[in-house]
């Protein structure tokens, strides 16, 4: 795709002519049989445009407006639903994806479930065994920046043929680190508690540009991300990593850099967990999490980040199902309307979507799909992310609106700002493939790694070890481990199999019985904890098991670079740097 024509993000043109069947008609009937080879969706063509035809305004708010007024029930109930899909093409799918998506929406391929719910968005996911949100992620529809970008350009082919002629919205959760999506081919920024470390914005707003550019060129347009949650003295095991620190003041200085990066390039950013996950202990993909705080302290240690993000403009707010006592106590903030409408929308003046976390974690499902979709909509939320049961959140949604349940104005209102957004996207030019790993992008992501690197006890200049070394690490750490015996051996250091000082490597899940007592080096890859558990001469924090971030880390070890570094968390025992001021 390297030397694809730029052309804008996707080229919608007037509404189309083309009329789908009443609620409920399928792309492909529910009761067809099985097929037995790779699915296509039987998508019609779009229909002629008139030569008399106005064009579309300009001005993406009105062009939202004037789509929104010339809408049925059903096409409106389609445009808040972002559900994922099964399979890596819109249209060309396998049997096991074929399955998945029967299971999901009695349709064989993406491109048809697009078509049957006249869909507004729909999310990318992966799975993969380390991950804490993985529960919610049960295929796997991204490789590679190639088949992500035929993939999206194949579902946004689909949304061009439904009634509102909107583009998708296409998004996934590349928050970098232990919530990465897209990892092959792509340049990697470091997990956000590395951002912390770094404590440098201008370097955020850089990197995150990068990344930006990088997701446009996939086709991309709203990425879930960055987390805005500060972590408490507790901590948080499901945000962990994810969260810039324990400061609010410094976290609100990175996500309002982060936004600005992001956006920069053309990708919506959406802050999350609203109203704050950093201060539980419980996972909101088991639980209801309650937020404990006075609301004073609430507004002192969570608000500060979502504040910032809204005002550098974030185009998206995704709300958690979390129990802010404060303020809705035994409610989660999903389907809170003093949290979602008077503290967000009246109180921090956001205007953009407001999109729900997952709706098919455990205090989301605490009534049927449809009931939910309806509740999480009274309440302010925009977009419904990935519902468990589709048809059943599209028929609550028009059973609301004929019971009166939920007022068509409210839906109206949802809609008119998600084809806003969308319209606004859709305006800037789709970068070419090429940008993907580039070495710009490689730069700009590099000099954020180098400044995150964190001694937090051992020398801080020359190198840290002398001699020959050996690198070794949990079985699980085989990746990271090779990547760093060859940025080593790329500084001139001098790695052997056996008998060298010992560099251990340790990450993610990892416990004091996976330190190694014998250790000349000890190098945590994701939150620094476990480091008041080892008994290393040299501690040293990359928060991060990227090709970058290890590659700036020898640069430390062999004495070429300093650890400017300050974790953004507390170490029992431990300076936050034993070298930064």
């Amino acid at each position: 795709m390297t030397g694809v024509k730029k052309v804008s993000r996707v080229a919608f043109v007037a509404p189309l002519l083309l009329v789908l069947g009443a609620c409920g008609d399928d792309a492909t009937p529910q009761g067809a049989p099985p097929s037995a080879g790779p699915a296509s969706a039987s998508v019609p063509a779009p229909a002629p445009e008139s030569a008399s035809a106005a064009a579309p305004p300009a001005d993406p708010a009105a062009r939202a407006a004037e789509t929104v007024a010339r809408l049925s029930d059903e096409d409106l109930a389609g445009q808040v639903l972002i559900p994922y899909a099964y399979g890596g093409s819109a249209t060309q799918v396998d049997a096991g994806a074929i399955a998945g998506n029967r299971s999901l929406a009695g349709v064989d391929t993406p491109a048809q479930m697009i078509a049957k719910y006249r869909l507004g968005g729909l999310i990318l996911v992966s799975f993969t065994q380390q991950d804490p949100t993985g529960k919610t992620n049960p295929t796997s529809n991204v490789e590679d920046p190639k088949q992500v970008r035929a993939l999206t350009a194949g579902l946004q082919e689909a949304a061009r043929q439904l009634p509102a002629a909107a583009p998708l919205m296409i998004g996934t959760d590349q928050e970098y680190g232990i919530v990465t999506r897209i990892t092959d081919g792509v340049t990697l920024l470091p997990s956000a508690i590395a951002v912390g470390a770094a404590a440098q914005p201008v370097l955020t707003e850089a990197a995150w540009h990068a990344a930006g550019r990088e997701l446009a060129a996939m086709g991309i347009t709203v990425d879930f991300a960055p987390v805005a949650d500060t972590l408490g003295v507790a901590g948080s095991s499901v945000i962990g990593s994810r969260s810039y620190g324990t400061d609010a003041k410094a976290n609100a200085g990175q996500v309002g850099a982060a936004v600005r990066g992001l956006q920069a390039a053309g990708v919506s950013a959406a802050l999350k967990h609203f109203p704050g996950h950093g201060h539980t202990t419980g996972d909101s993909h088991e639980e209801l999490p309650a937020i404990k705080q006075s609301l004073a302290a609430w507004k002192a240690q969570d608000l500060p980040p979502f504040q910032s993000g809204v005002q550098a403009g974030a185009g998206v707010v995704m709300s958690g199902h979390l129990d802010l006592q404060a303020v809705d106590k035994g409610t989660a903030a999903t389907f809170s309307h003093k949290i979602m409408t008077d503290v967000l929308r009246g109180q921090l003046k956001f205007t953009g979507v407001a999109i729900t976390d997952a709706m098919n974690m455990a205090p989301a499902k605490k009534w049927p799909a449809g009931e939910a979709a309806v509740r999480a909509l009274n309440a302010g939320n925009d977009m419904l992310l990935m519902p468990p049961d589709i048809g059943a959140a599209r028929d609550g949604i028009l059973a609301g609106l004929k019971s009166g349940s939920l007022k068509r104005e409210r839906l109206v209102e949802a809609v008119t700002r998600i084809l806003t957004l969308k319209f606004r996207t859709a305006a800037t030019p789709q970068p070419e493939l090429s940008v993907v790993g580039s070495a710009e992008n490689q730069q700009a992501v590099a000099a954020l790694d180098a400044a995150s690197i964190t001694v937090l006890r051992g020398r801080c200049s020359g190198p840290l070890v002398t001699g020959p070394v050996t690198v070794t690490a949990p079985s699980s750490r085989g990746l990271a481990r090779a990547t760093l015996v060859k940025a080593l051996q790329d500084a001139g250091v001098a790695v052997q199999a056996a008998g060298g000082a010992e560099i251990r490597l340790v990450g993610y899940g990892d416990k004091p019985v996976d330190l190694s007592p014998d250790a000349a080096v000890t190098v945590m890859m994701d939150l620094p904890g476990l480091l008041a558990y080892a008994k290393s001469p040299t501690l040293l924090a990359t928060y991060s098991s990227s090709k970058l971030s290890l590659t700036a880390l020898a640069a430390v070890i062999a004495g070429k670079a300093t650890a400017p570094g300050k974790s953004p968390i507390a170490v029992a025992g431990l300076p936050r740097s034993a070298c930064a001021k």
